[in-house]
């Protein structure tokens, strides 16, 4: 007997899962055992809901020490509507870029735009990846409003799901609708399955914070596990390698 595994790996946020395996000598009801089985665990492993892709997108480029800002407008400069505010973003995101080139710094971004809720009035939900003095920068770029940022939290009660889902509030209900906008130089997160051992169980690492396990589903026909967690050196965002410099002959 054999069982597949499926792996999803966002930067220090993975998702396992394993179940049950059909084989060709099996009886139809124990195919069809095996059939719930697996249907269980995958529908852990889809991501049918916007806000779940947006949380690996967001854990397989972002880390504590990164910003989460949110850009709002004086009522001089409050847009007419949506696309008026998305002009102004891209305005913002290419000045911000060429300041960040220019330092020799990458830029990484996702952000939403809002305005159903509280007031109505029209404001931003941001991630930005930081670099140093990103608040001055960001407040002098921003001319249109305010500007509030928080370190992104990372821990088991705030975490890349509760910012995903926070960041898909207004639409968060229908399955699969992108709702953000981001740089094109995000990573994607990693995603493999593939046959195992029969016996194979998964376990977080010594380390991890574990934010979801399913324990082991057993039945006659088997059994499936689910668990989600933070990888060791979870809490610390990977600063880049140092350039090595040649020594001068």
């Amino acid at each position: 007997m054999s069982k597949f595994k499926k792996v999803i790996v966002a930067g220090p946020l993975v998702l396992e899962a394993v179940y049950p395996a059909p084989n060709l000598r099996d009886s139809s009801a124990v195919r069809a055992g095996k059939k719930s089985l697996s249907s269980e665990a995958q529908q852990r492993m889809n991501l049918k809901y916007a806000y779940q892709k947006l949380e690996l997108q967001i854990a397989a480029n972002f880390g504590v020490n990164d910003l989460y800002c949110t850009l709002t407008y004086d009522d001089e400069h409050l847009p007419k509507d949506r696309k008026i505010a998305t002009r102004r973003m891209q305005a913002f995101w290419k000045k911000l870029r060429t300041a960040r080139e220019k330092a020799g710094k990458e830029l990484r971004y996702i952000y939403v735009t809002e305005g159903k809720h509280g007031d109505g009035r029209l404001h931003h939900h941001v991630l930005i990846n930081a670099t140093g003095e990103d608040y001055d920068e960001i407040r002098q770029l921003w001319n249109y409003g305010n500007v509030d940022y928080v370190r992104i939290r990372i821990d088991r009660d705030k975490n890349y799901e509760s910012i995903a889902k926070y960041m898909c509030k207004e639409q968060r209900e229908k399955l699969g609708q992108r709702l953000w906008s981001c740089s094109r130089n995000l990573k994607k997160p990693e995603q493999e399955t593939f046959r195992v051992d029969d016996d194979t169980s998964i376990l977080a690492p010594p380390g991890a914070l574990v934010l979801e396990d399913s324990s082991d589903h057993v039945t006659e026909y088997g059994h499936y596990r689910y668990i989600k967690f933070l990888a060791p050196s979870w809490d610390r965002t990977p600063k880049p390698k140092a350039k090595r410099r040649r020594r001068k002959k």
